[in-house]
C-alpha cells in the first residue's frame, strides 16, 4: 500500500502483472499438453494399401476396440450393452461421423457385434481406420 500525500490516506492498488504472468504460463502449459492427452489408446491397426489420414476437428468420434475386446468411445470405456445409447446420444444426435479402430488381434465376431450396435444406433456415416501398408511388414 502506498501513502497518498494529497488525500492524507492510504491508496489501495492491486498489481495485476504477476497474475497475468502466471495465467499466461498456465495457458501455454495447457496448450502444449492438451493435444498429447488425446493420443492415449494404443492399437495395432491392420494395414492396407489405400489409407487416408484421420481428419482433425470435432465433427467426428473414434470408436476403438482394443486387443482385449474393451470398447472405447474416444478415450472413455463403454460396455457393449450401453454402446447403442451412447452412440445415439453423442454421435447420431450431433450428426457426427464415426470412425472404427479395431486392433488386428480382435476377433471378427467382436468387430461384427460392435458394427451391429453401430447400425442399431442409426449411424450411416462410418469410417474404418487402418495404417498404410509397408513392404517390410505384411502381417495380414
Amino acid at each position: 500500500m502506498a501513502v497518498n500525500s494529497k488525500q492524507n490516506g492510504f491508496l489501495a492498488e492491486i498489481n495485476v502483472t504477476p497474475f497475468v504472468d502466471v495465467m499466461l504460463v498456465l495457458l501455454i502449459i495447457f496448450m502444449i499438453t492438451a493435444p498429447l492427452m488425446t493420443q492415449g489408446l494404443e492399437v495395432d491397426l491392420p494395414q492396407t494399401k489405400t489409407v487416408r489420414t484421420l481428419p482433425h476437428g470435432k465433427d467426428h468420434m473414434v470408436l476403438t476396440v482394443k486387443k482385449d475386446g474393451i470398447i472405447y468411445l474416444d478415450e472413455y470405456p463403454v460396455p457393449l450393452e450401453e454402446l447403442q445409447g451412447h452412440l445415439e446420444r453423442l454421435v447420431k444426435a450431433d450428426n457426427k461421423t464415426l470412425y472404427l479402430r479395431a486392433d488386428r488381434e480382435v476377433t471378427y465376431g467382436r468387430v461384427v457385434s460392435v458394427m451391429g450396435e453401430i447400425k442399431l444406433a442409426g449411424i450411416d456415416r462410418l469410417g474404418v481406420v487402418a495404417e498404410p501398408e509397408t513392404e517390410t511388414d505384411n502381417r495380414q
